[in-house]
């Protein structure tokens, strides 16, 4: 943490650099992938460590929008194949597991949707899409490349929060999806 920010300044420091991520994000490409994951006949996610608790959290979303999600890993995750998309989160885009996955879902004729800080990546060039989150990594968390007072990847993993809740509300109207029908959804076994 920088010496200068004083601990009343920590909110609106993080705040900033959140808001700053999400401003530089493509307003095309979030609708673009939007509508991928709105056409798609199964949609499989994945991410790893912090990441795959904010695509869950996504996941959830999008099954309470009525779309046919499932995580990668759970045992109700089906075979993805033609009209389906692999929406996977990597921001370092090196991850080796996410990698792997994405090689299957290409090999069964899958779509590959990447969200990632690294455009350049080995992840990116396996990418069918890609919607870059240009935010601090695990990658570049260090020397030179930080650029946030959050540790680690924190800021990329906010972004993402705030992405995908942005992109639920995007999904909502194209696909007609009232907020009644979302409540409707959301579990009873809590």
């Amino acid at each position: 943490m920088s010496p200068d920010v004083v601990n009343d300044d920590l909110f609106r420091v993080a705040l900033d650099e959140l808001g700053a991520v999400l401003a530089k994000i493509d307003e095309g490409s979030i609708d673009a992938a939007c509508r991928l994951i709105a056409d798609a006949r199964t949609i499989g996610v994945y991410g790893c460590g912090r990441e795959a608790l904010q695509i869950k959290g996504f996941a959830m979303r999008l099954y309470h929008l009525g779309l046919p999600v499932a995580v990668v890993g759970d045992m109700t995750m089906p075979a993805l194949g033609r009209e389906d998309v692999f929406l996977a989160t990597s921001g370092p885009g090196e991850s080796s597991t996410v990698l792997a996955l994405m090689r299957t879902a290409t090999a069964s004729g899958a779509t590959n949707l990447l969200l990632t800080a690294e455009s350049e990546s080995s992840a990116a060039e396996l990418a069918d899409v890609a919607l870059v989150i240009p935010a601090q990594t695990m990658a570049s968390d260090q020397g030179e490349r930080r650029a946030s007072i959050l540790p680690m990847g924190s800021v990329y993993e906010g972004a993402l929060f705030v992405l995908f809740e942005v992109m639920v509300l995007k999904l909502g109207a194209l696909i007609g999806a009232t907020r009644e029908a979302m409540r409707a959804r959301h579990t009873n076994m809590e």
